[in-house]
């Protein structure tokens, strides 16, 4: 007897993509605690933990424990964004464009693991880290593009704010990439390398960071000016996207400042990159909000009387 595939419901689909993007952040945060714990190299190889195990050692202790940790959670992520592209297959009906970013997040899972897998290989390079923890931003970028599109629904999509105010928005996510980007540097010239003898980039610290601040000044800069332009329109939805991409740059930068005349203590290390993370789902919900996607509008039904009426055929 053939079983019958129940469809998943519009609620518990929202749940696991919104369940993905927490879960991605989370591995950030974690791979985060490992690098700042200077256990980098607790598993000295990969894929094993070891040349004769796969799993930690007593030998090894709590670095082994915290690095060996960070990789079980990799599969509970990828578990999650699994249960999400099945979800989407048995949803009904099926809705365009939500397997393509299903997929898209649950391969790039194993992708990012692959890049941690290097950085162990090659002793904690601080340019591969730093492609390790854009990968993970790029894979949490997808994550909330599936979210958005299952809550969005399935009409046109309609431009809510003046095309010099779209392409304003998108010059702003730009900058914040750009952010992101140049704070791997940073991170790269800093004291936290992962492991006492992991080698860094060898960027001048006080330069890079001076480089990261500019970029930073930018990006509030063209924030506060999305949100006198979007209240300028009437384009309230954006408005308050901005205001609240606003509050967590300055949130990120006061803890950036402190960090640097702190002398980097590993507590705000953290606290920074989920920061970062913030940033970026913050950026993603200002460019969501310059169009929204309209209902579909549903056929007119005919009336009685136009179904009564017969249609003439061609002679």
């Amino acid at each position: 007897m053939n079983r019958i595939v129940r469809p998943v419901s519009g609620i518990l689909l929202r749940r696991l993509a919104l369940a993905s993007i927490i879960a991605n952040v989370g591995i950030v945060v974690t791979g985060g605690a490992v690098r700042l714990t200077a256990s980098g190299l607790g598993c000295p190889t990969w894929p094993r933990c070891t040349d004769d195990s796969y799993v930690t050692t007593p030998e090894m202790g709590i670095y082994g424990v915290i690095e060996f940790g960070n990789r079980l959670l990799t599969f509970a992520v990828g578990l999650i964004a699994l249960a999400t592209v099945l979800a989407v297959l048995v949803h009904r009906p099926r809705r365009p464009g939500l397997l393509a970013l299903a997929v898209a997040v649950f391969l790039g899972i194993p992708a990012q693991a692959v890049i941690g897998g290097i950085t162990v290989l090659t002793n904690l390079n601080p340019w591969v880290v730093g492609l390790h923890f854009l990968a993970s931003m790029a894979v949490i970028a997808a994550a909330y593009a599936l979210w958005r599109r299952i809550v969005d629904p399935d009409g046109p999509v309609v431009a809510v704010v003046p095309a010099p105010l779209r392409t304003l928005a998108r010059i702003t996510t730009g900058v914040s990439v750009a952010v992101l980007v140049i704070g791997t540097w940073v991170t790269g010239s800093g004291p936290h390398a992962g492991d006492h003898g992991a080698a860094r980039n060898g960027l001048d610290p006080e330069s890079i960071s001076q480089v990261h601040a500019d970029a930073v000044f930018l990006l509030i800069g063209l924030t506060v000016a999305l949100i006198f332009a979007f209240r300028a329109v009437g384009a309230q939805r954006a408005t308050r996207a901005a205001v609240i991409l606003l509050v967590v740059e300055l949130s990120q930068g006061l803890i950036g400042f402190v960090q640097y005349f702190t002398h980097v203590p590993a507590l705000l290390v953290g606290a920074h990159m989920l920061g970062s993370c913030l940033v970026l789902l913050a950026t993603l919900a200002v460019q969501w909000s310059t169009r929204e996607r309209r209902p579909v509008t549903p056929a007119p039904r005919a009336t009685p009387a136009e179904e009564a009426t017969p249609v003439p055929t061609p002679a």
